[in-house]
């Protein structure tokens, strides 16, 4: 058999590590995506940015890593020395650093939201179009083997019709974290919000038609850290979710449907000791309790987004997923702002959570807060 150069060069491609640069060394760059990337076989993490002198230096010295201020940011772009970059900025600097890098053809994993308006979201799908690179939005529970079995059981007809999904998630939040000092997009709706929002959509398989939400301060803050939303969706279907930075920590959803229904207190979060767990009850009464272990669900996002990368396929959750959420988040906003309900255009999706797209990598130990480098975290 003969391989041209090309294929060879190809070839080891494929085989070859993807090289990482982290942007932003918060707490969740630094509690779980940094760990999560020596766990993967496929991936290594070679570089750092971020605004803080000390993170770049503590942090760069316990992993080996070359370090950049954000003023570096381009020159790091041009080094030829990273493949893909883990954008963990706070929202709004989103943009700022997703789309020079996919410009340059580097591939791009960015947390959720993808960003603060339907605008900026849009640049980043652009930038990705432009460079040739592949973009996902971090939904880390789309790889998940629990939360995508229970999106398939729903598909299935686990509860019949869906008709309507209710949740909660909310915890308290340190006045100090930068969670408390940016708006509406800092907040608990875009920050907690999103999890019940993008469970609504994958369960329902559809997307929201109309948007109210009220919302209440219990503290100093400059945005309602306590907000219930109302979200109809089309063939007469309804979603409901508060989410909240001012209450014990809290999680939880029920779908109801024609024939059953499907409840759960551990959907959301992550660690190395969480388990995703779901019990379906149908309409004579008989339940079912469904138990998953748990996994590193970062590592399992880096491993499936490399596949993708090496696919030259498009990743789901892709950008298109990302902007989706944020028309909603969107809407959300204008709605607090109005005191009315807000209208969406209807929007079809073309795409699908399946359980072709779930990896599974066993967990390990993440840093504690007290272990982590200059990071007010989240919780008190």
């Amino acid at each position: 058999m003969t391989i041209n150069a090309e294929g060879n060069a190809k070839n080891t491609e494929e085989k070859r590590a993807i090289r990482w640069a982290v942007v932003g060394g918060g707490q969740i760059s630094q509690q779980a995506f940094m760990p999560a990337i020596g766990r993967t076989e496929s991936s290594e993490l070679v570089a750092l940015v971020s605004g803080d002198e000390e993170k770049r230096d503590r942090l760069a010295g316990q992993y080996g890593l070359a370090a950049y201020g954000y003023e570096q940011y381009p020159e790091l772009l041009a080094s030829g020395t990273i493949d893909a970059v883990y954008v963990a900025t706070p929202v709004f600097r989103h943009r700022e650093f997703a789309v020079p890098a996919l410009e340059a053809g580097l591939h791009a994993l960015v947390e959720k939201p993808l960003e603060v308006s339907v605008e900026a979201a849009q640049a980043i799908i652009d930038a990705a179009e432009r460079g040739g690179a592949t973009l996902m939005a971090a939904y880390r529970l789309h790889q998940e083997p629990g939360t995508v079995a229970l999106v398939e059981a729903v598909r299935g007809g686990a509860v019949g019709e869906p008709r309507f999904f209710s949740s909660v998630f909310a915890q308290t939040i340190d006045e100090r974290n930068h969670r408390s000092n940016n708006g509406f997009w800092g907040g608990p709706v875009a920050d907690m919000g999103t999890y019940p929002l993008n469970e609504a959509r994958m369960l329902f398989d559809a997307e929201p038609i109309e948007v109210s939400a009220h919302g209440v301060r219990t503290s100093d803050r400059d945005f309602p850290d306590t907000v219930a939303v109302t979200l109809v969706f089309p063939d007469e279907r309804v979603a409901q979710f508060t989410a909240a930075y001012s209450t014990a920590y809290t999680e939880s959803f029920t779908l109801a449907g024609s024939e059953g229904i499907i409840t759960s207190s551990s959907c959301y979060d992550w660690g190395g000791d969480v388990a995703i767990t779901w019990t379906t009850t149908d309409a004579d009464g008989n339940s079912s309790e469904h138990r998953y272990d748990p996994v590193d669900q970062f590592a399992g996002q880096v491993e499936y987004f490399v596949d993708c990368v090496r696919a030259g396929s498009e990743p789901e959750p892709s950008g298109a997923e990302g902007l989706c959420d944020v028309r909603v988040l969107a809407a959300i906003e204008k709605s607090l702002e109005s005191g009315e309900p807000v209208s969406l255009e209807p929007y079809e999706r073309t795409w699908h959570v399946t359980n072709e797209q779930v990896r599974s990598v066993a967990p390990g130990h993440d840093p504690g807060d007290d272990e982590m480098v200059s990071v007010i975290t989240q919780n008190p």
